[in-house]
Order: structure tokens, then C-alpha cells, then sequence
């Protein structure tokens, strides 16, 4: 009786430990959201959506360039950059033994601990430098250089956890090997891929320093990707700094968009990609091998 009363307590304080450590770590994301409710909420209009910057010294205007800016070179890095890391991703994880899979690893995870400003800067040599100019293509390209290691690095580990007697199953079957790894390793991890390349997206679109020297700026809204285009983060960091006040109320407005469309993505990735059983795609791969 004393043991398992002795092991009911231990067993009462490790969760009680889980439950405020999961409190701590939840705290500080509503503490954020919350302040820049308070600061920016005010601020957010139809007119801040739908409108383009104000001259200097005009009160009004809004961020509808730097938003679509951001969607701009965030998407187009995206494409860049997420079918190669899922590509690399699924090399490291089926295939990852021997030295071009070790080299591939090591220079992965230098790229995941090379700072934002060191990225800006080596796009704005590779770009800016040799076209003379800033341009949405550099903004893309950094950005894509961020996105890459992440999703690859995600999509390794996710994969990993995929049970060996699952894909030796398929294979036992007679599938090829490219339809194991396809339509079983990789449509039923598609959440959790998904959730993945949307953390990394995440995080592209909150940087400035990389756009800073690719981008740049512009206070016109512009679609060609040979010019300086605006983004959001550049556009909350050039209004924070301004001496006027209500550019730095729609610098808080814009901090607090940005915050939205992050948890917005995450929360669509999570609602729209239903997790589904792994077995279950099995089950419908062999139905469709046996009818074929």
C-alpha cells in the first residue's frame, strides 16, 4: 500500500509539473497577442487594409502594399524552396547513409544556425550587386535560404517516425519502392509535413533584415520582381522608427496583422490537413493496386 501510494504521488506531481510547464509556455504567446491587441487593435481599419502609405506629414493610409509584398516574396520563396527541402528531407530520411547524405546533413544544419542579416546580405552580393538593383527576387531568394533548411530538417525527423514494418508491408506487397515512399511515408505524414513548412513559412514572413537588403522598400504597391517591393515587416520596422505618431500606431497595426496571419496559417494547417491514419492509406493504395 505504501508503494502505490508513494508511486500515486509521484505520478500526481510529474503531471501537476507538465501542466505548469505547458502554462508557462502558453503564457507569453497570449501576453504578446493581448499587447498588441491593446496597441494596434485600435489602429486596424478597412482603410489600412485597402489603402496604400499616406505622403510624409498626412494623417491615414495603410499597409496594403506591405501586405501583399509580403505574400508576394514569401509565396514566391516558398516555391523555392519547399518542394526542394521536401525533396532533401525524404533523401535524408530513406536514403540518408553514406558521405553526399553526410554532407548534405552538415550543410543543412549550418544553414538552420546562419543568422537572417549574414542570408540578407549574401542575396543582396548574389542579386542586388549584379542586377544593380533592389528587387523582389532578392527578397524571395533570402527567404527561400531560411525556408529551406527548416522544411528539410522537419520533413527528416517526421518521416523517421514512420514504424519500418509499415513501409516494409507495402513492399512486401510488390510496390515499388517510389510508391511506398510517396503515397504511404509521405501522404500519411501529410499533417505533420504540412505543419512543418507552415512553421517555416512562419518565420520567413516575420523577417526584415534579409529584406531590408534585398527588397528594400518601396511605398508603391508594385508587382514586378525586378524592382524594390514593400513588405510588412520592413514597413512595421521604417513606421516604429518615424517620429510621427500615427505612423507608429500603424506600425503597431501591422505588428498585430502579422501576428494574425502567423497564427492563421498555423491554425489552417492544423483544421484543414486532418492527421489520418497511416494504415488507412495503406488500405486504400492496396484496394487500388488489387482493382488495377
Amino acid at each position: 500500500m505504501k508503494i502505490s501510494r508513494k508511486r500515486a504521488l509521484k505520478n500526481y506531481f510529474f503531471y501537476t509539473c507538465l501542466i505548469l510547464s505547458s502554462i508557462v509556455v502558453i503564457i507569453p504567446l497570449f501576453m504578446v497577442f493581448f499587447f498588441l491587441l491593446q496597441k494596434g487593435g485600435s489602429s486596424l481599419s478597412l482603410d489600412f487594409f485597402f489603402n496604400n502609405p499616406k505622403p510624409v506629414g498626412e494623417i491615414g493610409g495603410g499597409m496594403k502594399h506591405a501586405i501583399l509584398g509580403s505574400f508576394y516574396m514569401v509565396g514566391l520563396g516558398s516555391l523555392i524552396a519547399v518542394p526542394l527541402g521536401l525533396v532533401c528531407g525524404v533523401y535524408l530520411s530513406e536514403f540518408g547513409k553514406g558521405k553526399i547524405a553526410s554532407l548534405l546533413r552538415f550543410t543543412i544544419d549550418l544553414l538552420t544556425g546562419v543568422p537572417s542579416i549574414v542570408v540578407g546580405i549574401f542575396a543582396y552580393l548574389i542579386f542586388v550587386v549584379s542586377m544593380k538593383s533592389f528587387s523582389a527576387i532578392a527578397g524571395a531568394f533570402a527567404l527561400s535560404i531560411i525556408i529551406l533548411p527548416i522544411v528539410t530538417r522537419t520533413t527528416e525527423e517526421i518521416l523517421k517516425l514512420i514504424p519500418k514494418h509499415v513501409k516494409e508491408a507495402g513492399l512486401a506487397l510488390g510496390l515499388p519502392r517510389w510508391k511506398v515512399i510517396v503515397f504511404i511515408v509521405v501522404k500519411g505524414s501529410r499533417s505533420s509535413l504540412m505543419t512543418g513548412i507552415i512553421l517555416a513559412i512562419s518565420r520567413a514572413a516575420g523577417e526584415t533584415a534579409p529584406l531590408l537588403f534585398t527588397a528594400f522598400g518601396s511605398m508603391y504597391l508594385s508587382y514586378s520582381p525586378d524592382e524594390p517591393m514593400a513588405s510588412l515587416p520592413v514597413q512595421i520596422y521604417n513606421y516604429a522608427i518615424s517620429p510621427y505618431d500615427d505612423w507608429q500606431k500603424q506600425a503597431w497595426a501591422g505588428a498585430f496583422t502579422l501576428i494574425i496571419i502567423v497564427l492563421g496559417l498555423n491554425l489552417f494547417a492544423r483544421f484543414y490537413f486532418v492527421r489520418k491514419d497511416i494504415y488507412r492509406s495503406i488500405k486504400k493504395l492496396f484496394t487500388r493496386q488489387t482493382k488495377d
